[in-house]
């Protein structure tokens, strides 16, 4: 069996992966499932268009998150959501509507397979409908990864799922252009919500995040590497290690939590290991002791590391241990990482010194009065939002490049793994205000919209493009479409979105975010700087 794929900026040639494995070392037969599980997904939409349950939204919220780029590779887990699908689709019996998206198939794997055949990407042949679409899916993946992030924390909203619902069944309907367009807007919208929501889950469980030095050295003891996006295994991982000369580290877009005021009392938390995502091979083996990985962003597991790395949540992988969900009000079982842990030697060092970050909304409001006064004087001339996503390709060292060749006079505002492209250089600081400011992971670019947005206030301007603020945009998979969604529907304009556009935007599609929205690929890098210095 065969694939088509092109939902991150790896696919291959920027068109699609579609023969036996895609970019991401997912086999054809996975993405097949996967395409069966959103066909799955449409008909719970549809039937639930006078049957709201909530239940029903979170496990299309958590279902949509399996299908992410590196988030879930494992057969198994993916066709156990369809089944569950399948048995919430028929429990909403009688259906008020008839549609192809509610005919029913078999539950067996091979049943599964030859669904597949019907229902993938291709099975919408306009171009430019399946670009709509398409973009609308996976606005409505990164969306649900927030989502699912906010309900670990106990933060759930209605309107979120019933507009996965929405944007769901609409793939399914003979909706005009701009019927279509004003869906993936309205995502936009959405996913601003959805991160807010995340925002305060996360804040309200942990505090706000703070400004500080992290640790990128090891020390002696054994270690356990966490790696993903949620803070609620952090915590708990952090509990159940303390008091067991274990010590803690983070790795890639799991950085941030060493700014939460609830997780620096442990002393056995002891800093960051590693870069971004797709270094992991290797950091993996020189790390030595059992990783976590709790969210997306695994890539094909490598034999001299497998028997010590452990997936939860929405994240897996084919013969590799999965700790189970926490039942309600208990905790995850981490015990087995633990003894392992214990056996292991320390953690084989990479690198030395500190980074520095924290600078989410809230701290960086509280020295609104020195930013201000710092961009009055001339100090700082702009900000450069260089925000999203890292990936394997040789071409992202544009983002190095931009970063070490911008005037000292700019600050970068980042979030996201992208900021492992330059969060390790001395570009040094503005007035005490360091050049490269962290608001934390993908989902804190709500942070910088925040700030952006209290900025336009400050200086009393009625467009948040009349900032002194550039958007120079790395992206990778769907949480970061659903942010560059996001950033549009604040009115943003003018985004550089790098290092290539998407594949699944048609011409005509693309077109249509270019005329409204200004968006352009990256260019030169000297070019880039110097129209974005001029406001262009």
């Amino acid at each position: 069996m065969s694939m088509f794929c092109f939902q991150c900026q790896e696919t291959i040639g920027n068109q699609g992966c579609k023969y036996l494995k895609g970019a991401c070392g997912k086999p054809a037969e996975t993405s097949s499932l996967m395409d069966v599980l959103i066909y799955t997904l449409r008909g719970i939409a549809i039937a639930s268009e006078n049957k709201y349950d909530a239940k029903n939204g979170l496990f299309i919220a958590k279902s949509l998150f399996a299908t992410i780029t590196n988030a879930n590779f494992d057969e198994e887990r993916i066709m156990a959501l369809i089944r569950e699908g399948l048995a919430i689709r028929d429990s909403l019996k009688p259906f008020t509507v008839e549609h192809d998206t509610l005919t029913w198939f078999g539950s067996t794997r091979e049943d599964f397979m030859e669904k597949a055949k019907s229902v993938g990407v291709l099975a919408t042949e306009h171009e430019d409908v399946r670009s709509l679409r398409e973009l609308l899916i996976y606005g409505l993946k990164g969306i649900s990864a927030y989502a699912e992030h906010a309900a670990v924390l106990g933060k759930e909203n209605d309107e979120i799922y019933r507009f996965l619902m929405e944007g769901l069944a609409s793939t399914t309907k003979n909706l005009t252009v701009d019927q279509m367009v004003g869906l993936v807007m309205k995502a936009g919208e959405v996913a601003v919500k959805t991160m807010a929501l995340l925002d305060e889950a996360n804040t309200s469980s942990y505090g706000n995040p703070e400004i500080t030095e992290v640790n990128i050295g090891v020390g002696t003891n054994p270690g356990i590497l966490i790696s993903g996006h949620d803070l609620k295994d952090m915590e708990e991982l952090l509990k159940q290690t303390a008091g067991t000369g274990i010590d803690v580290y983070t790795h890639s877009e799991m950085l941030p939590a060493n700014y939460y005021p609830a997780f620096k009392k442990y002393d056995h938390f002891v800093g960051n290991y590693g870069n971004a995502w797709w270094k992991q091979n290797e950091e993996f083996e020189s790390f030595n002791g059992p990783i976590l990985m709790t969210t997306n962003c695994i890539i094909p597991v490598k034999e001299s590391y497998k028997n010590r790395i452990f997936t939860t949540g929405m994240a897996g992988y084919p013969g590799v241990k999965h700790i189970a969900d926490r039942k309600d009000g208990g905790s995850k079982d981490f015990s087995e990482i633990i003894a392992l842990a214990k056996t292991c030697p320390a953690p084989t060092g990479i690198e030395t010194g500190k980074i520095v970050g924290g600078f989410a909304h809230n701290q960086v409001l509280a020295l609104a009065d020195k930013v201000v006064a710092a961009v009055k004087s001339g100090a700082v001339k702009r900000f450069v939002v260089m925000a999203g996503c890292d990936g394997r390709h040789t071409t992202r060292s544009y983002f190095t490049d931009v970063a070490e060749a911008l005037p000292k006079d700019t600050i970068i505002l980042t979030a996201g793994c992208a900021k492992y492209r330059y969060n390790k250089l001395n570009l040094g600081d503005i007035g005490g205000i360091p050049r490269v400011l962290d608001a934390g992971q993908c989902n804190d670019s709500y942070s910088l919209a925040v700030i952006a947005l209290k900025l336009k206030e400050v200086f009393e301007l009625n467009d948040i493009n009349d900032l002194p603020i550039s958007f120079d945009i790395a992206w990778y998979e769907q949480k970061a479409v659903a942010v560059l969604l996001a950033l549009l529907s604040l009115g943003v304009k003018g985004i550089r979105l790098g290092p290539t556009l998407p594949a699944f935007l048609s011409p005509n599609v693309a077109k249509v975010l270019v005329d409204n929205f200004d968006i352009k690929p990256v260019g030169a890098v000297k070019d880039d700087i110097a129209a974005m210095m001029e406001g262009r």
